[in-house]
């Protein structure tokens, strides 16, 4: 062991990238008296381009805490009050949310706003072969869930729970359409052929907005832990042996229309045919049900109109195309790295090409 290695016993009690532990347990201690008990040890469980999110423990005890990335540069406290304030409203509701605990916006504290959540243990399925072990019923069950829950996210009436300043739904679809267009120039240092063609068609294709929900923004599967279902929902056909026990990363939920979180499920849930693509999505799981079926029982249990569906799943197929070309850009100037990202240019043009099958087939 070297002079500067700390005791192996001790190697956990570091402070994580971001998380400053003594400093979040003088907060804790003043505005949560005896939340926690001993000495506070923290890892970081997910990370990357969404804000960061750490499992903090006293040994007895343990709990989530969320904060914007490292080298965050804009105004942040705003994002992890819309997290905290939706999830707190939520939490009331039937859509599976965890407890928030404390909201901190106080930048010096630990160098960021964040706040704090009860932990919920369960399993985010990222990838078909994640979700293979369970086998076909089970699989099945599980996606069902997942559009079950969104239909009771969508009717959860937003200003009952406190949420109807949540959002400006009136001409959302067109400041959607508008803020990945002008992303997309932000992002753009080479010629993609087709994506201009599929922004203006999604423009000129507009479909007419239902009323406005509660959207996610980025609901699929691996953004939900799904564990084992406790007593009373054994018996439940739709859940079988599983559940859904939170959904989580809500740091682009607002008021708008729903129809947009079931177009990128249902893009989630569309197979892709890349082997081993840095991007993938669940639909080659046996079992996984189609993307018709997802849409088919969404609109049974809503009472919504799918029958534009097609425009909904073009737009997040865009959408896509622009995220991944702004990771394809940022790895170009040598600001991204890791294992896949040279990878990812090569899928944009497979993105914009299903975006324009999607909609020409409608």
């Amino acid at each position: 062991m070297s002079k500067g290695t700390p005791p192996p016993q001790d190697r956990d009690r570091e402070d994580p990238p971001g998380l400053d532990l003594t400093r979040l347990r003088a907060h804790l201690d003043q505005e949560r008296p005896g939340l926690a008990g001993g000495p506070l040890r923290a890892q970081l469980i997910e990370g990357g381009r969404s804000n960061l999110t750490y499992r903090v423990t006293d040994g007895a005890a343990s709990w989530v805490v969320r904060r914007p990335p490292l080298g965050h540069v804009l105004a942040t406290a705003h994002d992890m009050q819309r997290e905290h304030r939706v999830i707190s409203a939520l939490h009331r509701t039937p859509v599976p949310v965890p407890e928030t605990l404390l909201l901190c916006t106080d930048e010096s504290v630990i160098g960021a706003p964040f706040y704090v959540m009860e932990l919920v243990e369960g399993t985010p399925y990222r990838t078909a072969a994640q979700l293979a072990p369970l086998g076909p019923e089970r699989t099945r069950a599980v996606v069902l869930s997942l559009v079950d829950t969104l239909v009771e996210l969508h009717a959860v009436d937003p200003e009952a729970v406190g949420l109807g300043d949540f959002g400006r739904p009136d001409g959302f679809l067109e400041r959607q359409l508008r803020r990945w267009g002008k992303q997309l120039t932000a992002s753009k240092n080479r010629e993609l052929p087709g994506i201009d063609e599929l922004h203006e068609a999604l423009g000129r294709a507009l479909p007419a907005s239902p009323a406005p929900a509660i959207v996610h923004g980025d609901y699929r599967l691996d953004n939900v832990l799904v564990g084992p279902a406790s007593a009373p929902e054994v018996n439940e056909p739709t859940r079988g042996a599983d559940t859904l026990k939170a959904v989580l990363d809500w740091e682009m939920s607002t008021l708008g229309d729903p129809l947009t979180d079931l177009g990128l499920l249902v893009m989630y849930s569309s197979d892709l045919g890349l082997p081993e693509s840095p991007v993938s999505t669940t639909s080659g799981a046996p079992g996984h049900p189609s993307p018709a079926e997802l849409i088919e029982r969404y609109a049974a249990r809503s009472g919504r109109d799918t029958s534009a569906i097609a425009w909904y799943t073009a737009f997040a197929w865009f959408k896509l195309a622009v995220i991944l070309e702004g990771i394809h850009y940022r790895f170009t100037l040598g600001q991204t790295v890791g294992a896949g990202f040279d990878r990812i240019g090569e899928l944009v043009p497979v993105f914009i090409d299903r975006g324009l099958t999607t909609l020409k087939e409608g």
